[in-house]
């Protein structure tokens, strides 16, 4: 990190199977032993937070890849446009149909489609419990809590909208936490956490910039927010680019908002006189490939094709940090995004 910086925030946000790009940007980060000090995530980020989090240094990576299970190589074939699409559209159809292993499973045996009223038992379309286990064998829960990593799981309150923070260095964070942040209604049910009904972070915050920059320390901080919801993009052609860009708009644009609330406070509130964060708010851009459903496809192909992306956006900004590109311990809060445009 550059030698201005005291510490390094990483911020996960929400998007199912497109979490391999985070796994990709991770590993850009361990080598070149950049290793955040906090670590705060919505959905998937979370998940994959938790996996960082709870794991010691030289291990982190290779749980990543067992909990993503990319393809070691390319599957060899060159597919041509239409190819790609129909193999990556018929991803998404296999895991609706039959859930994805170790995450999530359709609710009831052979799903609950027949029932008169198939949702009346569960208000989701997948049973998470197997999140459950997969957590319990990937995280390590007293190395979660040890305190490095600082670690921030984000979910809401279903009942009363308000945003629920839960970390480290607050109270103990479980797996039904970690859970909670991850269940989007109407896919996946709530979770119950001492009474109070919890569901995905993402519908509030999206990327859960809010933990982080509430709280900027007393010296320079480096913030890099990874973004699974490109806030820009092309005019769609047909029904499922129009379906995916809608979606892309609907988290992304919370994104933005946050940083130009966050840009104003740190502006003109004398709490933050003095405070200096550089976030750079790295996007998923290259979805050219992607179908609609995307955060549904979990093929190891495209898995590999993610987290490559995530580990080559990654090392680019880690160059630009290096070259002294990015402006390190600038009062207030200094905005960049990635190298190849300007910030959203």
């Amino acid at each position: 990190m550059h030698p201005a910086t005291r510490s390094f925030a990483l911020v996960l946000g929400g998007g199912n199977a497109l979490g391999a790009y985070q796994a990709g940007v991770y590993q850009a980060l361990d080598e070149a032993r950049q290793r955040p000090d906090w670590i705060a995530g919505t959905s998937v980020g979370a998940v994959n937070g938790a996996v960082i989090a709870g794991n010691a240094e030289d291990v982190r990576v290779a749980r990543l890849r067992d909990l993503w299970q990319p393809s070691a190589i390319s599957d060899g074939l060159d597919w041509p446009s239409g190819g790609e699409t129909l193999r990556r559209t018929a991803a998404v159809a296999a895991t609706m149909i039959a859930g994805r292993p170790g995450l999530f499973a359709p609710v009831g045996p052979l799903g609950s489609w027949w029932r008169p009223d198939p949702l009346a038992a569960a208000p989701g379309l997948f049973d998470q419990a197997a999140m459950s286990d997969t957590l319990a064998r990937l995280v390590d829960p007293d190395r979660l809590n040890g305190g490095t990593p600082r670690y921030t799981a984000c979910a809401v309150d279903l009942t009363t909208g308000e945003d629920r923070f839960f970390d480290s260095t607050e109270g103990r964070v479980a797996i039904a936490h970690i859970r909670a942040s991850a269940a989007l209604m109407p896919t996946f049910p709530p979770v119950d956490v001492d009474g109070r009904l919890l569901v995905d972070g993402g519908v509030s915050a999206n990327v859960p910039l809010d933990a982080v920059l509430r709280s900027p320390g007393d010296g320079p901080r480096f913030c890099l927010a990874v973004d699974l919801m490109p806030v820009r993009g092309g005019r769609p052609h047909g029904l499922g680019e129009a379906a995916g860009r809608a979606q892309d708009l609907m988290f992304a644009v919370q994104t933005r908002r946050a940083i130009d609330h966050w840009r104003h406070v740190y502006a003109h509130d004398p709490a933050y006189a003095g405070r200096s964060v550089t976030l750079a708010r790295l996007a998923y851009r290259d979805q050219e490939r992607e179908v609609a459903g995307k955060a549904m496809d979990f093929s190891p192909e495209t898995i590999r094709q993610r987290w490559d992306a995530g580990r080559r956006d990654a090392a680019a900004l880690l160059d630009r940090l290096a070259a002294g590109a990015l402006p390190i311990g600038a009062p207030g809060l200094t905005v960049v995004g990635n190298e190849d445009q300007p910030s959203d």
